[in-house]
């Protein structure tokens, strides 16, 4: 039973401490790693999480083409995209998509597990994906994060 006179904290914008965190992503999962990267820029693992604030942090990924993915998933998952002409539905399975641009396919699996709102476009942009081993955030020095 909580007693009258506490309150619920709601955080600040001022008072949330933004860190920086390097994840390497070659040999991982493509849906365990985007869950992990989702709660990390939407800030859920802190304890000060506010869902109308952003408190997360920001989240550098490396090595985006050695993704791996279970079962049939790499010939049967497609990518539909349209030009607006009738008819001009196009579809890229998995496969294609982790050759040509695999930092949309991680940023794409990230971006259905966060807020679909101007929040959400503002967590998205704290997502950095690099398909090789470097990166230009070095003097951010980010804290390398074990998934």
């Amino acid at each position: 039973m909580v007693s009258a006179g506490t309150k619920t904290y709601s955080a600040k914008k001022e008072d949330i401490e933004k860190k920086w965190y390097l994840i390497d992503a070659s040999g991982k999962n493509l849906g365990r790693l985007s869950t992990r990267i989702a709660k990390i820029l939407r800030g859920k693992d802190k304890v000060l999480f506010t869902p109308h604030v952003d408190c997360g942090d920001f989240v550098i990924v490396i090595n985006a083409k050695h993704i791996k993915v279970s079962g049939n998933k790499t010939d049967d998952k497609l990518y539909y995209r349209h030009s607006g002409y009738v008819g001009n539905l196009k579809s890229t399975n998995l496969r294609d998509m982790l050759v040509k641009h695999p930092e949309f396919v991680l940023r794409h699996s990230v971006k259905g597990m966060i807020p679909h709102n101007i929040l959400g476009r503002q967590i998205l942009k704290k997502l950095k994906i690099f398909s090789g081993n470097s990166h230009p955030h070095q003097s951010q020095k980010p804290e390398v994060l074990e998934v």
